[in-house]
C-alpha cells in the first residue's frame, strides 16, 4: 500500500492502520465498512482494550481526507481525521472522568462487557471529561478489504504492532497466520 493514493471513500474503506500519537500512545484501527470500525489499543491509558463492530460516522471531507466519529458505551467520544496520503492523522478522544479514574475497567474486549461499560458510565462521574487532542504518524497501512473478521479478532499483546509491520501476523490474503 506504500504507493496507494487515497482519493475516494472506497479507497479508505477496508484499510487497516497502525498509528502512534505524538504522546506515544499506539493504536491499531480498521475501517471495516462505511459505518463500522474495529480497533486495538497498544499504548496509553487504556492499552489492552479492543473493540469490534463499533458503529461510527465515516465521511470523506475532501479527496484523501476522512473524518470518523463515534460514541462508545463507556461514554467516550472519539473524532479522528485521517490523511493517509501524508501518513498523518489527528485524533481527539473525550474520556469521561470515570475512564480517567478507572481505566482498568475498560481494558478488555468491550463487546463481551457492554453491560459493565454502561453500568460504570452510570455509577461513576462523567465530568469533567479528559480531552486528549493529538497528532499521529501512520506507521502501517494494509489493504484488508471490507468486512474482514480476521483483522481485529484477538486481544493485543506486547509486540503485536511490530509483528504486523514485519509481515509476521497476516498472510498475503490478510488472514491471520498461525500463532
Amino acid at each position: 500500500m506504500a504507493d496507494k493514493q487515497f482519493e475516494t471513500l472506497d479507497d479508505f474503506l477496508g484499510t487497516h492502520f497502525i498509528y502512534t500519537y505524538d504522546n506515544g500512545w499506539e493504536y491499531e484501527w480498521y475501517a471495516k465498512n462505511d459505518h463500522t470500525v474495529d480497533y486495538r489499543i497498544h499504548g496509553g491509558m487504556v492499552a489492552g482494550r479492543w473493540v469490534t463492530n463499533q458503529e461510527a460516522d465515516i465521511v470523506m471531507l475532501a479527496p484523501g481526507l476522512y473524518k470518523i466519529s463515534w460514541t462508545e458505551p463507556t461514554g467516550t467520544d472519539v473524532a479522528l481525521d485521517f490523511l493517509p496520503n501524508e501518513k498523518k492523522m489527528h485524533g481527539t478522544i473525550f474520556f469521561p472522568k470515570w475512564v480517567q479514574d478507572h481505566p482498568e475497567i475498560t481494558v478488555t474486549y468491550q463487546n463481551d462487557h457492554i453491560d459493565l461499560m454502561e453500568e460504570s458510565r452510570e455509577k461513576y462521574a462523567t465530568y469533567p471529561k479528559l480531552v486528549v487532542p493529538e497528532m499521529a504518524n501512520i506507521t502501517y497501512m494494509g489493504d484488508a478489504g471490507q468486512n474482514n473478521g480476521d483483522v481485529i479478532n484477538e486481544a493485543p499483546y506486547a509486540g503485536m504492532p511490530d509483528d504486523i509491520r514485519a509481515g509476521k501476523f497476516y498472510d498475503a490474503n490478510y488472514k491471520r497466520l498461525k500463532k
